[in-house]
């Protein structure tokens, strides 16, 4: 068990982080709960049970209890919480963590958030805009008076702003993430190839050959799934391109929230993102070509972060040492 007092939590829709400096990544799964229907009883969580997603028998469910970055069920989260920092640390008084959130949220969703952590035995928590702690976790000069934009896509949502002497001058948040594509996907293979396949497989599709933009020599991959028709098990081959047209409207609701975003920003600002670039980070940023495809669009330069699946949660860890320069973005109870 860790003794270390202070932790960067990033809790979302597809998987949950926990962060220390002194020891690095210390909890990477899945955002995934198994229980019993008939008492509740929790069976599984995390990368145990995402594999059972869709496979399990009467009697037990294998959900996500966050969903859109907000809490969909409040007790399933919470044992969830607990037991990811129950397997790292023994808390005590000086116990800190800070945690990302949406800013999307409404106040009640926070709160939600909050007490979901408290109840895993942690009194000093502290709520900050995740597009922030990525634009710490990226090592951006947040403490400048220079504009500096982040786009981060996870798995719910994507949360956008634009950040100024250590705080959010504009930002938006969209249900759009990982699972939209997911769900894109799903749904442009039934109804034009006429096969029914679950979330795992077309997580599957999308990270092994997903692109924003169609590829010269696209990729294969062969799935299984259900015949519309004959309700029977059949295999598809599908490529990249197939999975470019399947994309495109939740990649738009992206580029749309991002013009909106610019639209906002104050010219001053707005010369510095464009000197600087837009920074993509959460894992949906690791969809190919999804920088290409920004810049394209929006005709300011897109960058990915050097690793975006773990942004976030460093620049929760590294948020503790500026806590007091960050207090007007912080949200208590």
């Amino acid at each position: 068990m860790l003794k270390n007092s202070k932790f960067g939590l990033d809790f979302g829709t597809s998987n949950s982080l926990i962060y220390s400096d002194s020891k690095g990544i210390l909890i990477n799964e899945p955002s995934v709960v198994a229980l019993s229907i008939n008492d509740k009883t929790i069976l599984s969580v995390g990368e145990e049970a995402k594999e059972m997603i869709g496979k399990t028998p009467e009697g037990i469910i294998s959900k996500k209890p966050i969903k859109g970055g907000a809490i969909a069920n409040y007790k399933v989260s919470e044992s969830m919480i607990k037991y990811f920092f129950s397997k790292i640390s023994k808390f005590n008084m000086r116990t800190q963590v800070v945690a990302s959130i949406s800013s999307g949220l409404t106040s009640v969703e926070k709160r939600a958030i909050y007490e979901a952590i408290m109840n895993s035995g942690i009194k000093k928590i502290y709520l900050v805009p995740e597009a922030l702690l990525s634009a710490i976790g990226a090592n951006l000069p947040i403490g400048t008076s220079s504009g500096n934009m982040v786009i981060n896509i996870g798995g719910g949502t994507a949360e956008l702003a634009v950040i100024s002497l250590n705080g959010v001058v504009v930002s938006e948040s969209i249900r759009v993430g990982g699972d939209s594509i997911n769900e894109a996907i799903i749904s442009y293979l039934r109804k034009h190839h006429g096969l029914i396949i679950g979330d795992q497989t077309a997580e599957m599709v999308k990270l092994e050959i997903g692109s924003a933009l169609p590829l010269t020599t696209p990729l294969e991959i062969e799935i299984r799934g259900r015949d519309t028709i004959t309700g029977m098990p059949r295999s598809l081959t599908v490529n990249t391109n197939i999975t470019v047209e399947a994309i495109k409207a939740p990649l738009g609701n992206i580029i749309q929230a991002t013009r909106s975003i610019l639209e906002k920003t104050p010219p001053e600002l707005s010369s510095d993102i464009i000197d600087r670039g837009i920074l993509l980070t959460g894992g949906t940023a690791l969809l190919r070509n999804i920088d290409i495809l920004l810049t394209r669009a929006i005709g300011i330069p897109a960058y990915i972060a050097d690793e975006p699946l773990l942004t976030t949660v460093k620049g929760a860890s590294e948020a503790l040492k500026y806590i007091d320069l960050l207090s007007k973005n912080i949200k208590n109870f």
